[in-house]
């Protein structure tokens, strides 16, 4: 890539569009709605306006890099493709059986998550491979020719494959898809040695069947978006960000569209990051807070703390083990269903409840005036004063107050005797509340104590809601870096091209094998390598290398990293002084006398991250000049205060507000409680520390 490429940043998300051009060293951006039908015509769109802005026009484009929830909200939704499963004799059920875990242990009428596909969509062939790869029953390609002629009379689209140990001996996978391809030419086939080679067959299984549901999906999408591109005149080269936080090709991203899933919160994640480089901040808490969900990611020395497997759709109040098992590589965050659109209702114990349901862009919240009849989280924010009705998205979208206070007074004060004011500070406080209690449970889980932590808030929504978040966690910094209302967006122009590799080969120290780590690092390096290359063909390329280990006899593992060295000549008491160093970081101490066992290895090829110059904070100067007032109303005290307005783009390097304060922007706006002062750094940041908090 060279530095003079016109480049473009798309974000589709549950709500807005975030569209951003990078000209050199100049940003564009926008926020458009996004048109469910048809998610390319809100690009086309926001395209045109930050073309306009930069005086470019799309033919000018070089790279088009586009992070999308489309993947994610189709398994949530459940409306994928009609897909059927392959599985080996005996293992029909195991997507149903799920691993037979209780998520809420004392919950009597606890209902376990339908899977994807229904029994009658499944189907098994005999054949059988052991746990080392061995094939102890062989597999006739007339047993699979069967299965073959019902699924093509049921008329599927896509087909997951998904055998017991085939992420050790891919054949009988191979041999089935050779099968499936030749009898039915056009559909889509997914197999689970290539989407997802690790152990555990329940989320294996999952995340092939996931990836087999959205392929024709994803793929009819991407093939729309290209040609729609084209006929604007833009031929620049199109990538996706992927959910491990790097970038991936169009066509990678059609074949394994299962790794696009949570791919607009991971560049959100490398925004943040990228921040924090800039600031040399080693502990950061990422805050993404859109129209739909909210994201919280902690960021140790400026790297986004990475897992293997994460959850989508949770269907008990967030918890884990509710939810869908996805087996890729992901940037670990925790996500919830508040953003500015999430609905607000009164539950059976007549208590508030904001969200997982959201307005989303058709109809949206009350305020839009687009048809939407219940309160969002927008709706309180506009009651309480932190919203401009005239300048909400640039002056795009025009609020209506009157509709937001009919609505929060029909669905939530009329029930519990308050007027619209103290209805939407319930709602508003209600989704604090419950933000701040995903941020100190993610912490806890990682054994973190976020009053050490500086947050980085972006969004549409987040810098509305950051101030009183960082109050309730005892944070006492919070940056909001310039063009944080599309900071997704922003984050898809900074992440290095990048595909991680990882395979399941169980080995124990105590049966060490140099020779075999060796070469399957090696091969795993390679294949990572390859994907990187499909994009990238001159940058030079940087490996990471994993090892996913525990004590014997335990459930689950924690990476260890492995440098250079230790990867291309493996030592047992290497990896064994590796694994219980992290180990006593999490948990306080190894335990003594007990063997290590390896599940998974991994390596992560990329292209190196570009050059980020640190920024010379500035000294508190003179006050910002406020352009008006008006009333915000102030949780801390229960009452509404005079608040100073002031335009973000008029303030200078050193200058500060007092809160409390609200600064505008086209794509948000930063409320700044009345325990906080705000002042300007040289980059753009709006820096927010606690009033006598030390600097």
């Amino acid at each position: 890539m060279t530095s003079s490429m016109i480049r473009l940043g798309v974000d589709i998300g549950g709500t807005f569009t975030d569209v951003v051009l990078e000209k050199g060293d100049a940003l564009f951006s926008t926020k458009v709605l996004t048109t469910y039908a048809a998610p390319e015509d809100a690009i086309i769109d926001g395209m045109h306006r930050v073309c306009t802005k930069a005086g470019v026009s799309p033919s000018q484009i070089g790279q088009i890099i586009h992070g999308t929830t489309l993947a994610t909200n189709a398994l949530i939704e459940r409306r994928g493709a009609k897909t059927a499963l392959i599985t080996t004799e005996g293992f029909r059920d195991v997507i149903e059986m799920r691993t037979e875990s209780r998520f809420e242990q004392y919950d009597l009428n606890l209902n376990l998550p339908e899977p994807l596909l229904p029994r009658h969509m499944r189907f098994t062939v005999p054949g059988r491979v052991d746990a080392k790869g061995k094939i102890l029953v062989r597999l006739d390609r007339a047993d699979i020719e069967a299965v073959v002629d019902r699924i093509a009379e049921a008329g599927f689209d896509s087909v997951a494959i998904g055998l017991i140990h085939s992420y050790l001996n891919p054949a009988h996978e191979r041999l089935v898809r050779e099968v499936l391809l030749e009898r039915l030419p056009d559909i889509f086939v997914s197999i689970s040695s290539e989407v997802s080679p690790q152990m555990r067959e329940y989320e294996r299984f999952n995340t092939v069947v996931a990836n087999a549901y959205i392929k024709p999906l994803m793929a009819s999408y991407l093939g729309r978006l290209e040609a729609r591109l084209k006929a604007e005149g833009t031929d620049g080269r199109i990538f996706l960000m992927h959910s491990g936080g790097g970038i991936i090709s169009i066509q990678n991203a059609a074949d394994f569209p299962v790794r696009l899933v949570e791919s607009g919160p991971a560049g959100g994640a490398v925004f943040a990051a990228h921040i924090a480089a800039r600031y040399g901040l080693d502990k950061v808490l990422s805050f993404d807070m859109g129209g739909t969900t909210a994201k919280i990611c902690l960021i140790k020395n400026q790297t986004p703390k990475t897992a293997r497997v994460f959850e989508v759709a949770r269907t008990y109040r967030f918890k884990k083990g509710s939810g869908m098992p996805i087996s890729i590589p992901v940037i670990d965050m925790v996500e919830i269903g508040a953003g500015g659109g999430s609905l607000a209702h009164v539950d059976a114990m007549r208590q508030i409840r904001v969200g997982p349901e959201s307005a989303g862009s058709e109809p949206g919240p009350a305020c839009y005036g687009r048809g939407g009849e219940r309160p969002g989280v927008t709706d309180a924010d506009l009651v309480l004063g932190k919203l401009d009705p005239d300048n909400f998205a640039g002056g795009s979208i025009k609020l209506h107050p009157d509709q937001s206070k009919k609505a929060l007074a029909v669905h939530i004060g009329d029930k519990l005797a308050m007027d619209p004011q103290e209805a939407a500070f319930g709602v508003a406080e209600v989704v604090d509340e419950n933000m701040a209690n995903a941020a100190r449970v993610h912490a806890v889980e990682n054994g973190e104590d976020l009053s050490e932590y500086t947050m980085i808030a972006f969004g549409g929504a987040a810098p509305l809601h950051a101030g009183r978040l960082c109050e309730k966690l005892g944070v006492d910094r919070l940056l909001v870096p310039p063009g944080a209302g599309v900071g997704s967006a922003i984050g898809f122009l900074r992440a290095p091209f990048s595909f991680e590799a990882n395979r399941s080969v169980y080995m124990q120290l105590s049966d060490f094998d140099p020779d075999v780590i060796t070469a399957l690092l090696a091969e795993l390096k390679a294949e990572a390598e390859g994907f990187v290359r499909s994009c990238d063909a001159e940058s030079p390329i940087l490996s990471e290398y994993k090892a996913y280990m525990r004590y014997s006899g335990q459930g689950w593992e924690i990476p260890v990293a492995l440098n250079e060295a230790q990867a291309t000549a493996p030592d047992a008491a290497t990896f064994a002084a590796r694994f219980e160093e992290d180990y006593a970081k999490l948990f306080g101490r190894p335990v003594v006398g007990m063997d290590i066992e390896i599940t998974v290895w991994s390596v992560n090829a990329n292209t190196p991250s570009e050059t980020v110059r640190r920024v010379a904070r500035v000294p508190m100067g003179g006050e910002a000049a406020h352009v008006g007032t008006r009333q915000v109303f102030d949780p801390v005290r229960g009452s509404y205060l005079g608040a100073q307005v002031i335009d973000r783009d008029a303030m200078q390097d050193g200058q500060h507000a007092q809160g409390p304060a609200a600064i505008t922007e086209a794509e948000t706006t930063i409320i700044i409680p009345a325990s906080r002062t705000a002042l300007r750094q040289p980059d753009g940041c709006i820096d927010i520390t606690a009033k006598g908090a030390a600097s």
